[in-house]
């Protein structure tokens, strides 16, 4: 049966648990989390001064990696459709003394606010499996990207290595959930969406082609920890 991604619910859950949601993610991944979108933007750097946009951007710790990687010279667009969610990332953002290089927006993914052609490198973190039509939501991502750019989409997926990928998948399906919601108690069972939607969500070559569907070429997907998350990129 296929899980709940319907707007409605998506946006509750992740206002549920918005307070919390930066602790769980570094205390259930051991920090790798931080990592990830390190060599999310060393593999993907900015170039120049064309704008950035992150999209399912959450508290926007990627977005604000991408401002530090551009020396905070370059305008970082943060969109995502869960205000509670945008409210932690300007708290963050205004911690960092960051004024008007990066914006926090109200958006969903499948419906940009922005024109074609603006932006050098389009990402998301972890959120595209919460997009309720992923492919609508990548053909926006390549819409407002421009020519050349790249869409990088950093999304957990599943390890194949043995005796890893059995371990992995015990502690995913067992006990994160039951952590996550023991400590951030929640109506909608978030720690329980997690692996139900990373199970349903395609990974692999199967992702890539749906990006080249979306319009992008030279699509290449880079796995990390083990397969644990995988970086895909595209070119515009």
């Amino acid at each position: 049966m296929a899980i709940d991604k319907s707007g409605t619910r998506v946006r509750q859950m992740f206002s549920e648990i918005a307070g919390n949601y930066d602790r769980m993610n570094h205390l259930l991944s051991m920090n790798v989390d931080k990592y990830w979108r390190w060599r999310t933007v060393k593999i993907v750097p900015p170039t120049g001064d064309s704008p950035i946009l992150d999209v399912c951007t959450g508290t926007g710790d990627l977005a604000l990696a991408y401002y530090k990687a551009g020396q905070g010279k370059i305008n970082v667009e943060a969109t995502d459709f869960c205000p509670e969610m945008l409210e932690v990332g300007e708290v963050k953002k205004q911690k960092l003394g960051i004024n008007g290089q990066v914006r926090f927006q109200e958006a969903d993914t499948q419906q940009l606010p922005f024109d074609n052609d603006q932006f050098q490198i389009v990402s998301v973190a972890f959120g595209l499996r919460n997009v309720a039509d992923t492919d609508l939501g990548l053909k926006e991502m390549t819409r407002v990207c421009r020519p050349g750019g790249k869409v990088a989409v950093l999304e957990f997926s599943q390890p194949r290595w043995q005796p890893f990928r059995g371990i992995y998948q015990f502690y995913f399906k067992n006990i994160l959930p039951r952590v996550g919601q023991a400590l951030a108690k929640n109506k909608q069972d978030a720690y329980k969406y997690l692996p139900d939607s990373v199970g349903e969500f395609p990974h692999g070559e199967a992702l890539a082609e749906r990006m080249r569907q979306a319009g992008l070429k030279d699509v290449f997907f880079k796995p990390f920890t083990f397969g644990v998350a995988t970086l895909y990129v595209g070119t515009k």
